[in-house]
């Protein structure tokens, strides 16, 4: 039996509200929390000091396309039809298996250094069984914990295999891996016919597998919540994503259905996704995370969407929402969004060890006793993450990843993206 022992921390948990406690132990075994408290006794635990830190619950990624990683900054100034015409016609067909190799393993690792533990991988680069297999492999091999979301390229209806999704599930997920779960991530109503939509659901139905999905006023539908109801596909284990056009009925029949949403604010700004759609959510009661979306455009970090979250709330429709909301939402709320609550995103008694460990010696959070939870959300940034643990396993220690392949994957990362700028230059000039 392995047993860990947080020494001495300035404790954030969410659960069941946000609460800051001074001087406190968290006892780990075999990757499970077993006590939370001051002095706990340490017997022969190996113990972290986590005198002068802040210790939080890992943060949850409730929406990323890890696969992007290769194409960072590629689009910041573009609008979402540019975005989808640039990197899903023009990049996403060049892209190969290696490159997804390379550029989920880093990005995991990305969202590991900024105390992100678990991420939502909303995968639609499934051009050949070779692209899955290197995504996932990918997943595993950084030691996240990801849902991996099996999606369809955009553009490629050809590339919509469901034997495969079949295949994947039986090779890699029967076992029922801590780490790694399974989703769907079809395209759905918005742009799917809905004879496709059915057999989508019906798939995802008959393998037990939860659902993510792209909801808006798409080409296909206006209505995409509601074209759902109609033909009786309405579930609990489904998570919207965006959803910014859709009006308050919409999001009343989500909110009805016990379905959950998640929002990327910094994307939806940036892109033209439409009007802020926080506080809507938290007035309809919908369970919400936040998602990176995609670094091709914006900081693949937490602390940065925990900004633009909390001024988004600001501009939209509904109730502006605290800092230590915006917490809730970055951990335990996208735990419950992708149905992981029973095992992440605070830190209770017989969850998995996932936590951060903020260095609060810095400067930019000196002075943080005022409101330790405000200074997480306003001021602190990856560079303060100093540990992290999934599970109970140190994935950084000391403000360093631990994994071994990390600079010749980054030297891979770097090698794709120069080959493809090269070859997105070559087709879009000619």
């Amino acid at each position: 039996m392995s047993t860990l022992i947080v020494r001495n921390g300035w404790v954030i948990d969410v659960e069941p509200e946000p609460t800051v406690r001074r001087n406190i132990d968290i006892s780990i075994s075999d990757g499970r929390i077993v006590a939370v408290g001051p002095n706990l006794p340490a017997d022969d635990a190996e113990v972290i000091d986590a005198t002068g830190h802040l210790v939080l619950p890992g943060f949850v990624d409730t929406h990323r396309h890890l696969w992007q990683t290769t194409l960072r900054s590629s689009a910041v100034d573009v609008d979402l039809r540019q975005y989808l015409d640039r990197t899903h016609g023009v990049a996403g067909p060049l892209i190969r298996p290696e490159d997804v190799h390379a550029g989920n393993l880093v990005g995991a690792l990305e969202c590991l250094d900024s105390g992100i533990t678990t991420v939502q991988d909303h995968s639609h680069v499934q051009f050949s069984p070779a692209h899955s297999d290197a995504a996932i492999t990918a997943l595993a091999d950084a030691g996240i914990r990801a849902v991996f979301g099996y999606g369809y390229p955009v553009l490629d209806a050809a590339a919509r295999r469901p034997a495969e999704v079949r295949r994947v599930r039986e090779q890699y997920f029967a076992s029922g891996d801590q780490l790694l779960t399974l989703r769907l991530a079809p395209a759905g109503p918005s742009y799917s016919p809905v004879d496709t939509v059915r057999e989508d659901w019906a798939l995802a139905r008959e393998l037990g597998l939860g659902i993510a999905v792209h909801v808006g006023s798409g080409p296909v539908a206006e209505r995409p919540v509601d074209t759902l109801r109609r033909h009786g596909l309405l579930r609990a284990d489904t998570l919207y994503v965006h959803g910014n056009s859709l009006p308050d009925n919409e999001l009343q029949l989500i909110a009805d259905s016990g379905g959950a949403v998640s929002i990327a604010p910094a994307i939806e700004a940036q892109m033209g996704h439409g009007a802020p759609m926080i506080g809507r959510l938290r007035r309809a009661g919908i369970t919400t995370g936040l998602g990176v979306d995609v670094v091709t455009s914006t900081a693949g970090d937490m602390f940065s969407l925990m900004r633009a979250a909390l001024l988004s709330s600001h501009l939209g429709e509904g109730p502006r929402l605290t800092a230590a909301e915006i917490l809730q939402l970055a951990t335990i709320d996208g735990a419950t969004a992708l149905g992981l609550a029973d095992r992440i995103g605070s830190l209770q008694p017989g969850k998995q060890a996932d936590l951060v460990l903020l260095h609060a010696d810095a400067p930019n959070l000196a002075g943080a006793t005022h409101d330790p939870i405000g200074a997480v959300v306003t001021a602190a940034h990856p560079g303060n993450v100093s540990t992290v643990l999934v599970a109970g396993t140190p994935v950084k220690q000391a403000g360093r990843l631990q994994h071994p392949a990390l600079h010749a994957k980054i030297a891979e990362v770097h090698q794709s993206a120069h080959r493809l700028a090269t070859q997105i230059a070559a087709t879009t000039t000619t």
